[in-house]
């Protein structure tokens, strides 16, 4: 059994480490699990007085300032993956894929599925275009923010 003074200590040792989890057990039985929540930070680099700041994001996407700055007009034209999970082009192995390049689609029109957790999710056009590329494959494991298409 722990005190809360044996509580606290833990606390605070947890949360001036780097550990996001400690578990302790006495061995006779009683245990103790803490956790830290995780909070996204973007270093941001800041050029009139020449250092780096921190900054957390609150929908969880993590973006340099070198990044931002790298985004192409590509990018603003990418389907990308809303999920991790595995990329099918098509609804089943014998049917033709969904999109080829030099398609047009409209906004709405059904891209590709991503099967996440045995759940086959359509993802579907942000906007209307035509495909100028296709960047995945079949089958391929797919990242959460992966570029998946680029429409023109």
């Amino acid at each position: 059994m722990y005190s809360i003074e044996d509580i606290k200590n833990l606390i605070t040792i947890l949360e001036d480490s780097q550990l996001a989890v400690m578990e302790i057990s006495d061995g006779k039985g009683s245990s103790i699990r803490l956790e830290k929540p995780a909070s996204p930070v973007v270093n941001n680099y800041n050029l009139s007085s020449g250092t780096a700041v921190q900054t957390a994001q609150p929908d969880g996407e993590i973006m340099t300032a070198q990044t931002r700055n790298t985004l192409s007009s590509d990018d603003a034209n990418a389907i990308k993956s809303p999920m991790v999970g595995v990329f099918y082009a098509a609804s089943s192995p014998e049917s033709k894929p969904y999109v080829s390049v030099g398609q047009k689609v409209s906004k709405g029109d059904v891209l590709c599925i991503i099967e996440a957790m045995k759940l086959m999710n359509e993802i579907t056009a942000e906007q209307s275009g035509t495909i100028a590329e296709v960047c995945v494959n079949n089958g391929d494991i797919v990242e959460y923010g992966q570029t998946l298409f680029k429409i023109k």
